[in-house]
């Protein structure tokens, strides 16, 4: 593998129309953190960026939601989300924002440049127009339903059900966001990026890096083996950063050319010498985001670079699956999130509980599921008694027997050799983890060292052995205080505030990893610090508080969430078309190959047909059979995974986004009834 002078490391942009939530956290903030503080213990030039992406419909849709203005929007929830990132210990170099002037120009400079070579096509395209409102609208003003999983809520960009890209016009049912009126398709003007001719650059390119993730690398040739399309680059918007050509005076950058770009601007913000780690082949470009942005950092936003000529494409984009929360989809609309700066305040001191239990629960290969309960065993179970309890009782030892000074190691027997070998061991486990993105292993070795600690003491019985040999204690105790003083190295990037702690503790400075891995870090008679706990326990009722808490908000929220608006009206001629029964779902199973998909036999009272429906994700197949439900009987027949399915099955959508069946009111009415 190259070895690189220095590092630009990213973590995705975030929105500025809301607050940071675990979610977040977990997806790309704290394993690019964690990266980077190993990076940077490790000696290496490296800087560390993100911002408050200000710009795209999000934007203008919250703040037309708190009827203010979009500047306001960004002001206030930027200031909020720095603050908590701070908080939190997301170690970035800056924090900027793509509002900034620097930003504005970068974003421009680079649309000229590839505008005057000549990159972009220009095109007259038909796209969806909101007459009641007298706008164009953005992928995100448009709402509809997923031709890929049936979701009646996805957006005109992507379904963030089965996280599918879409286009506006692949939306089946497509309506406004703004005023739920049907939009109608209008003539304008727009400047694409031509990806299909792109193509073969971009596929080589992504052939170079068959070593990313599977569910990255998997995604861009998914992406690529279904041809890639001219995506426009401008947008019919009055909010973002003004496209610099005379002709497109009310239009903006699109977001995603947008966006990305501010990466650049923010470098330049930090440091004269940003050049170097944009434009050096030294320099090793990392982008660290969640799987929903996968396309646009491996695929679009290198397109851009590669168009430009001057800058270095991403080595290496390490993006998170999604962390659910209670068992169910983290929802900001429903408010059911862990909102870091409540959690906060909720936990004073107690940033690094959470840094580990996202850590240890890190969605890095399947999408994860935080619980409050799991939190509590976390920090009871592993962080008190494992890690805490270790430390604190090598330090009250020392005290006891000691005066609280490092102990002479008098002789090493056959157990001290061993373990002198394990900790020398640890630091390239976890270095190795680390370095391959897999955070969870890195962790994981360092409980480790942990409890060959915590063994290492309850096998030698300083406790015991110190009435009739002190010289065998002062050695086991000096070993354990070597291994603390590894622990203090090793855990910076997973707990900082913990290591800051330990280091106390032990009155030394922080170490750099190099200094890891050594059974000589203390010296013999350094003097520690009094003896306090690392950790404390959490209680039952603290954690009932935050269950209750999230359930409340959830029943306010249900309460006064905001429904899919109404579709545009039909006649009754039009519904008299539709032929609606009464059926019993006579058995069920799994499609094979198809995640989603059940084949259901149902008798509709006129036949016995089969129908294909996407519910396997809601329902077990055994669990169905028997059931009677509302299907659509003449709905033109259409092949699903070479299955013929001969009609739909009616389904609703509760405020959790789960599908429940809509079956008759009276039970056992007579297959064949019609729903009138």
């Amino acid at each position: 593998m190259k070895t690189f002078k220095r590092y630009t490391v990213t973590a995705a942009l975030p929105y500025a129309n809301g607050p940071l939530h675990i979610g977040h956290i977990a997806g790309c903030y704290l394993p690019a953190d964690i990266y980077v503080r190993y990076l940077r213990s490790k000696g290496r030039d490296v800087v560390f960026i993100c911002g408050s992406d200000e710009h795209g419909v999000p934007i203008t849709i919250r703040a037309r939601k708190e009827n203010t203005t979009p500047q306001q929007i960004v002001d206030k929830y930027h200031n909020q989300m720095k603050q908590a990132f701070e908080e939190f210990g997301i170690a970035f170099s800056i924090y900027s924002r793509t509002s900034s002037p620097v930003h504005h120009k970068t974003a421009s400079d680079f649309f000229t440049k590839l505008y005057d070579k000549g990159i972009f096509q220009e095109s007259v395209t038909e796209q969806y127009y909101d007459e009641k409102v007298g706008q164009f609208l953005a992928d995100r003003y448009i709402t509809g339903t997923c031709p890929n999983c049936g979701n009646p809520n996805a957006y005109g960009d992507q379904c963030e059900k089965c996280g599918t890209s879409l286009s506006p016009l692949d939306l089946k049912n497509p309506v406004s966001a703004l005023s739920g009126e049907k939009p109608i398709m209008r003539a304008t003007k727009n400047w694409f990026l031509p990806l299909d001719k792109l193509q073969p650059q971009i596929e080589a390119y992504i052939n170079k890096h068959s070593d990313w993730k599977p569910n990255v690398f998997g995604q861009c040739k998914s992406w690529l083996s279904q041809g890639l399309q001219p995506r426009a680059m401008t947008r019919d918007l009055d909010w973002g950063v003004k496209v610099p050509l005379k002709e497109a005076a009310n239009k903006v950058l699109y977001v995603w050319f947008d966006a990305p770009i501010g990466y650049i601007s923010a470098t330049k913000e930090l440091t004269k010498d940003w050049e170097k780690y944009w434009k050096d082949e030294d320099t090793r470009l990392i982008h660290f985001i969640g799987k929903d942005n996968i396309v646009f950092h491996c695929i679009i936003f290198p397109s851009i670079l590669m168009c430009d000529g001057d800058y270095i494409l991403p080595d290496n984009v390490p993006a998170n699956e999604f962390l659910n929360l209670e068992g169910e989809k983290i929802s900001t609309s429903r408010n059911w999130a862990v909102w870091v700066h409540e959690y906060l305040a909720d936990f004073p001191g107690k940033q690094d509980v959470m840094r580990y239990a996202l850590c240890a629960n890190a969605p890095e290969t399947k999408d994860n599921d935080f619980t409050w309960k799991d939190f509590q065993a976390r920090n009871n179970s592993e962080l008190v008694a494992i890690l805490g309890n270790f430390v604190h009782r090598t330090q009250v030892l020392t005290w006891k027997f000691f005066d609280g000074k490092v102990p002479h190691a008098e002789e090493y027997d056959k157990s001290d050799l061993l373990v002198m070998e394990e900790i020398a061991r640890f630091p390239k486990k976890i270095a190795d983890a680390i370095e391959s993105f897999h955070f969870r292993e890195a962790l994981s070795e360092l409980m480790n060292l942990a409890r060959i600690g915590n063994k290492y003491l309850a096998d030698n019985e300083p406790w015991k052995v110190i009435t009739h040999n002190p010289k065998r204690v002062q050695t086991v105790l000096n070993i354990s205080q070597q291994i603390c003083a590894n622990l203090s190295v090793l855990m910076r990037p997973f707990m900082p505030f913990t290591a800051n702690k330990l280091c106390s503790l032990l009155n030394i400075s922080p170490l750099n990893w190099d200094a890891a891995g050594k059974s000589t870090i203390l010296t013999e008679g350094h003097k520690l610090s009094e003896a306090v706990m690392l950790f404390e326990r959490i209680e039952d009722e603290a954690v009932q508080q935050q269950v209750d808490k999230l359930h409340q908000s959830k029943v306010v929220n249900e309460a006064v969430i905001k429904v899919t608006p109404q579709k545009t009206a039909i006649t009754f001629e039009d519904f008299e078309k539709m032929d609606m029964r009464v059926g019993t779902i006579l058995n069920a199973e799994k499609v094979q190959g198809a995640d989603k998909l059940l084949k259901l036999t149902v008798n509709t009272g006129i036949d016995t047909r089969t129908v294909v429906s996407g519910i396997a994700k809601y329902y077990k197949p055994e669990e169905i059979v028997g059931k009677q439900v509302c299907l659509l009987v003449n709905l033109a027949p259409r092949k699903l995974r070479g299955i013929e399915s001969q009609g739909m099955i009616l389904m609703a959508e509760n405020a959790n986004g789960e599908l429940i069946f809509v079956s008759p009111v009276k039970p056992d009415t007579d297959n064949g009834a019609i729903v009138k």
